[in-house]
């Protein structure tokens, strides 16, 4: 079966950003509605909802990130039924896709200031006081929580590249990724020119890991297209968890300091031309 699409609402262009006449006609296996699932591993093939609803004769559902065509991840759930025709026989399927509701902003949404203009995500000083609540619910109630700070190498060079506008759809393609990525408790934001800061409530120690490899290859996806050429960054990643004793500056120097050594790794691993990618 070939599985081309043949009908392509307005929901379906909201969500993925394609237009009816760039989707219809063409095959669901492949860049045009790339699907991944939670690790990050493309599964166009035997294991999506789709395939599944076929080969089984029964309705199928499932998590997973659709490619925005602007470069972003959406994280949506798939749903597939299988279609019959007046002999019984499968025919196709009908999929449905819900948007996921990504990572909030808080109860600061409000408060002048706490949304980064360039990037729509939470501040810097709105993630302060998301830190400083965690903080304080991990020593007075033992709620744990970890921290995740991502940076985009060589967004300076981009920038003097490619100008202000390419390096700020970049910055932009990152933030929604995250956002869209993350559980309603948790938290994203900027907190630096080239650096994201991500708040994961109730996660420990063993917990952060996974996560962070999922938002890497979350980040590896991510591009833009500028003037006919897709263009992408590495992305680095630093963590740490809330430990006894911790204050606001200790837990984020622990993270500056991971973060730092990820992205003098990567360098180490790269050699002196360092390649698009992610660490």
């Amino acid at each position: 079966m070939q599985r081309r699409v043949v009908l392509w609402n307005s929901g379906a262009e909201e969500i993925t950003g394609r237009l009816r006449h760039e989707v219809v006609g063409h095959s669901c296996v492949g860049e045009t509605l790339l699907h991944c699932d939670q690790p990050g591993c493309e599964f166009c093939s035997e294991d999506c909802a789709l395939a599944k609803a076929i080969k089984t004769a029964q309705p199928a559902e499932t998590l997973a990130f659709l490619h925005h065509k602007v470069g972003y991840e959406v994280p949506v759930r798939v749903r597939a039924v299988p279609v019959r025709n007046s002999q019984g026989a499968i025919v196709g399927a009908v999929e449905t896709l819900e948007a996921h509701q990504p990572a909030n902003l808080g109860h600061h949404a409000d408060v002048p200031g706490s949304i980064d203009e360039v990037t729509g995500v939470a501040s810097r000083s709105a993630m302060q006081s998301h830190l400083r609540e965690a903080l304080g619910a991990f020593n007075d109630l033992q709620v744990p929580f970890g921290i995740l700070c991502f940076r985009l190498e060589g967004l300076d060079h981009f920038r003097a590249a490619f100008g202000s506008e390419a390096a700020s759809s970049l910055l932009r393609v990152a933030a929604r990724t995250l956002e869209g990525s993350l559980w309603e408790r948790d938290f994203a934001g900027r907190w630096a020119e080239d650096q994201f800061l991500v708040i994961l409530n109730s996660c420990r120690d063993e917990a952060l890991p996974p996560i962070r490899e999922r938002l890497r290859h979350m980040l590896a996806n991510d591009s833009i297209e500028w003037w006919g050429e897709r263009h992408s960054l590495p992305v680095v990643i630093g963590q740490a968890t809330a430990q006894p004793g911790d204050t606001l500056d200790s837990l984020l120097a622990r993270a500056q300091h991971s973060l730092d050594s990820a992205s003098l790794g990567r360098v180490s691993a790269a050699g002196p031309n360092p390649s698009s990618g992610s660490s």
